[in-house]
């Protein structure tokens, strides 16, 4: 189907070397530093464990990104 067809349908492209624009970048960064470097898993629901259990430790302080850029 052409994208015509679709008119709500948005594409927006982030630059290259500039993944800081996008949220979910910066949150993956957090979940890979602070909980999976250095970790092992022999099984896929033990990592889907892990990764919850993160995530719930990681909501219960959780506060907005603070977009911030340093000055040139």
């Amino acid at each position: 189907m052409p994208l015509k067809q679709h008119p709500k349908v948005h594409f927006h492209f982030t630059p290259t070397r500039a993944s800081w624009l996008n949220q979910v970048e910066t949150w993956f960064s957090i979940l890979q530093g602070q909980s999976l470097s250095g970790a092992s898993f022999t099984a896929i629901h033990q990592l889907q464990q892990h990764i919850d259990g993160f995530i719930a430790a990681y909501n219960e302080t959780a506060k907005p990104f603070a977009w911030t850029k340093k000055r040139a």
